[in-house]
């Protein structure tokens, strides 16, 4: 979905928790309150000046049906809120609000995304998202499931582990800027290739840590963005599609559903930055390909995933995160993208701007 300059939606604030391998709460509202004060800070908004909150978050993960209804302790029983909520990650949540002002529906929107992944087994956990007929049932781990695409590229010669390797070590270095990372540090390939395999081809560094964490991003039309923002990240494309959801029905070396949706939302090699959902090593190395990035855009400046992965708002991060560099002045043009399901099984894609 394409837009124009007289229905012109922008990003006007945006707010995270640092990535924690354990939050050391089981109250989501607990992690949320700081988030949402900071957002709204950021846009210059109060509370009570936005239209619409959308969340998305994951039954399955929090461990209780209708956790997200807990969660709306963070903004409060009064006033009355317009209200909903997406069982995945919040950069969907993100597409549905923008949705929602395009409708003249609100001015002004909210997104946020929380999961708290150190509550269980994560690995395990996220089995239950595969197609619950034949592979759930087997319960292959996602660690596994990725390892399973990382081999297939490997064997088809796409890249090598070294290359994988130099994600990492980027990835970490460039995370060293950025306060709310987990994981971070200046290392070689050489010496992330000596580490043993967690689930061959994929070492320790190949994977995300396990994170908890939240993330929230203020959207605005165009008049109220112009008055909260001198410069604010102009949504100029968003859309999103889904592949097959079984592993054996789709080639796990393409991303057709990430090409598709970069097409939709306009993205060009015209960019300055991508922050690129990208959980795996080789998970970035296909999403380069697929969304045809040429060599001179900076891949994930805030370390991405690799170095910070709070479930269902790792995603609206990379949003965030693509808007902060619009909205700082370091970029003129960014895209976020988000990923959600096994394997690179559904992309969004969210081109941004400095002027509509």
């Amino acid at each position: 979905m394409t837009q124009h300059a007289d229905d012109a939606v922008a990003v006007v604030g945006f707010a995270q928790s640092p990535c924690s391998p354990g939050a050391g709460t089981t109250s989501g509202v607990e992690t949320l309150v700081p988030v949402f004060r900071a957002a709204l800070a950021d846009a210059g908004l109060a509370r009570r000046d936005i239209d619409f909150w959308c969340s998305g978050s994951s039954d399955y993960l929090a461990g209780r049906a209708f956790s997200f209804v807990n969660a709306i302790d963070a903004i409060g029983a009064c006033p009355p809120i317009s209200e909903s909520h997406v069982e995945m990650d919040a950069a969907w949540a993100l597409y549905e609000a923008y949705v929602k002002i395009l409708a003249g529906e609100a001015e002004t929107a909210l997104v946020y995304g929380f999961g708290k992944s150190s509550a269980g087994e994560l690995r395990r956990v996220l089995a239950l998202q595969l197609d619950p007929y034949v592979a759930a049932p087997l319960w292959p781990d996602s660690v596994s499931v990725a390892a399973l695409q990382a081999r297939v590229a490997l064997e088809a010669g796409m890249f090598s582990e070294r290359d994988m390797a130099e994600v990492a070590a980027r990835s970490r270095a460039d995370a060293t800027g950025n306060p709310y990372a987990q994981v971070s540090g200046r290392t070689t390939a050489e010496e992330l290739l000596a580490g043993p395999y967690r689930a061959d081809p994929l070492r320790s560094h190949d994977c995300p840590p396990v994170s908890d964490g939240a993330a929230a991003v203020v959207l605005a039309a165009g008049h109220r963005a112009r008055r909260h923002r001198d410069r604010p990240a102009w949504i100029t494309g968003l859309a999103h599609r889904i592949d097959p959801q079984g592993l054996g029905e789709r080639d796990l070396t393409a991303v057709p559903s990430a090409t598709a949706a970069a097409a939709d939302a306009g993205l060009d090699g015209d960019l300055d930055v991508a922050e690129l959902h990208a959980p795996f090593t080789h998970q970035e190395l296909l999403l380069r390909a697929a969304l045809g990035l040429p060599e001179p855009v900076r891949i994930n400046p805030s370390g991405g995933a690799l170095c910070g992965n709070p479930m269902f708002s790792a995603g609206l991060s990379r949003i965030g995160a693509a808007a902060e560099q619009i909205m700082s002045g370091r970029a003129r043009r960014a895209a976020g993208h988000a990923t959600s399901g096994p394997a690179l099984q559904q992309n969004l894609v969210c081109v941004l701007a400095a002027t509509p």
